[in-house]
């Protein structure tokens, strides 16, 4: 129904134009038979030639959407001959009204030369005309034509001016409308691409929780039942924190692509979190050494979940490839935060610093995107992440 709608109104739209067109010629006509039929002052009274010139002079107005110089040329001409077969002097209601579509089609401005030539050419032989017809030369009509022609062309120029305006305006809405959603597309390939990133480290922290938590189970299943209950404990803790979590993403995700808007994600938790984070890992069977140096500050939300997820994603590399013992120095310096994460390896361990897969890779992206940076090294026997990131885009001191 809306399609149907909108193939017919066009042709709604063009009828409506050419009536009017049709109704401006008509009265133009009308005008210009009133002056021709008050002879005082002229040669020659209303006739059969009077009248056709007449309708020559008016109705080519309703073509003035298809050539608004060449429907100015025609109606002037008539208008012309009128004033030199000594016809009743009088406003050229014609030429008068074609000057001002004229003016206001925009096509003209592009043929500025043309279109002076052909108005100013016209009103000479307007001139000529009158004179020739008429004895001296006619002054006052003269004078009138310069006014009433120069009024239409203002006027017309002005119309046209409000037009372009319009459509610029319309225009700039339209981009404006464009950069919109170009910007909210934006917005949700970056949330996406955020709780993408957030999976991978709450799903590779979980397993590897799970995996460390479940090996301890079962070799302490005989030996030490307290210890496989509180192991078992936090397996069923971590899994179900986790399922949680990839349910809460995975339905962002879903959401934004069934409603097309940008899902709305619970934040992970930030530096506050960092002691229940360790006690995971120590319950896992990872040795870790936190140490906090500085003033501690409150910190943007942004750089305080990113540092988490660091910190977070270095102890499971540290529990999944180190010797079981990890330290986590947080610096907060003057203009920045500098988190390091270190854990011995054995020499046989194979961790590539170049690429170090999508952990490290996720790292060293959340620390640019903060204007930070991150540094994953091997050095002989100990692995080490150093990550430097500022409190306000300056570099980290």
């Amino acid at each position: 129904m809306i399609a149907h709608t909108a193939n017919i109104r066009p042709g709604w739209l063009v009828q409506s134009s050419t009536a009017r067109d049709l109704a401006v010629a008509t009265a133009t006509f009308a005008l210009t038979l009133v002056v021709l039929a008050d002879a005082h002052g002229s040669s020659r009274g209303l006739d059969a030639l009077g009248v056709v010139l007449a309708a020559v002079s008016s109705f080519p107005l309703i073509a003035r959407r298809r050539s608004s110089l060449g429907v100015f040329a025609v109606t002037a001409a008539a208008s012309a001959t009128l004033n030199g077969l000594g016809y009743a002097l009088g406003p050229p209601f014609g030429p008068t009204v074609a000057l001002f579509y004229v003016a206001a089609d925009e096509r003209n401005r592009l043929r500025v030369a043309r279109t002076a030539a052909v108005v100013v050419g016209i009103f000479a032989i307007h001139v000529a005309a009158s004179a020739g017809a008429h004895s001296g030369f006619p002054t006052s009509a003269v004078l009138f034509g310069i006014v009433v022609w120069g009024s239409a062309w203002t006027v017309g120029d002005q119309v046209r001016q409000r037009r372009r305006r319009r459509v610029e305006t319309e225009e700039r809405l339209r981009r404006a409308e464009r950069e919109i959603e170009r910007e909210r597309r934006l917005a949700a390939a970056e949330e996406r691409t955020r709780i993408a990133r957030d999976l991978h480290d709450s799903a590779a922290h979980a397993i590897n929780v799970i995996l460390v938590q479940a090996g301890a189970a079962r070799l302490l299943q005989k030996r030490d039942p307290d210890a496989v209950r509180a192991a078992l404990s936090t397996i069923e803790e971590v899994a179900r924190e986790t399922v949680g979590e990839i349910d809460l993403l995975v339905r962002g995700l879903r959401e934004e692509n069934e409603a097309g808007r940008v899902p709305t994600v619970e934040p992970p938790p930030g530096l506050a979190a960092l002691d229940t984070l360790a006690d995971r890992y120590r319950a896992g069977g990872l040795a870790i050494d936190v140490h906090v140096d500085g003033h501690v500050r409150p910190l943007p939300r942004g750089l305080d979940q990113a540092a988490y997820r660091i910190v977070q994603e270095s102890l499971t590399n540290a529990a999944r490839h180190g010797d079981g013992v990890a330290r986590v120095d947080v610096r907060f310096a003057d203009r920045g935060l500098r988190l390091t994460v270190t854990n011995p390896i054995s020499a046989t361990t194979g961790i590539s610093t170049a690429t170090g897969g999508h952990g490290i890779l996720g790292m060293r992206e959340r620390a640019s995107l903060l204007g930070g940076t991150l540094e994953a090294r091997r050095d002989r026997d100990a692995f080490c992440v150093q990550a430097r990131l500022p409190y306000s885009g300056e570099e980290a001191g």
